[in-house]
């Protein structure tokens, strides 16, 4: 697997990571579907058309999983033990179908478990930005990270 080890995070480390997303409509609405979430701004393009927006708003919930899981290949698959947390989550513009997505990841810190030693806690910061390099969204997420097997 080519996720990383606790001892393979640096404070600091920065990825940016080569995979990225064109959001369709398709994804939109199937993933408002899919989470039982039927608001119109997502799901209306005759509701939306009348909003500030002028059209749907891509699904927030959506873009917070599609930038997660555009690092996971980077750096944690296989070596996650489970997430912990998010905060700090913001989504300072708006997503629209056919934006496309591309993350960038920094290490914010990394610890050995205080309970448990063969695992500890790495700190990401992820940012998604657009086409045009917009910021779209920001989270702070806390994964439990295996160490290196011994």
């Amino acid at each position: 697997m080519p996720g990383l080890y606790l001892e393979e995070f640096t404070i600091g480390q920065v990825f940016r990571h080569s995979l990225r997303k064109t959001v369709t409509e398709s994804d939109n609405v199937l993933f408002s579907v899919m989470t039982l979430n039927p608001q119109p701004l997502h799901i209306d393009f005759d509701f939306a058309a009348k909003t500030e927006w002028g059209k749907p708003l891509v699904n927030s919930l959506f873009t917070l999983g599609l930038m997660i899981g555009i690092s996971v290949n980077d750096i944690t698959v296989g070596t996650t033990v489970a997430n912990l947390g998010m905060k700090e989550t913001v989504f300072p513009n708006p997503v629209f179908h056919g934006d496309t997505i591309r993350v960038e990841t920094t290490v914010v810190s990394a610890r050995d478990s205080k309970s448990k030693p063969d695992r500890g806690i790495v700190e990401f910061e992820h940012r998604a930005y657009n086409q045009n390099d917009v910021l779209v969204a920001r989270c702070v997420r806390q994964a439990m990270m295996w160490k290196k097997p011994a």
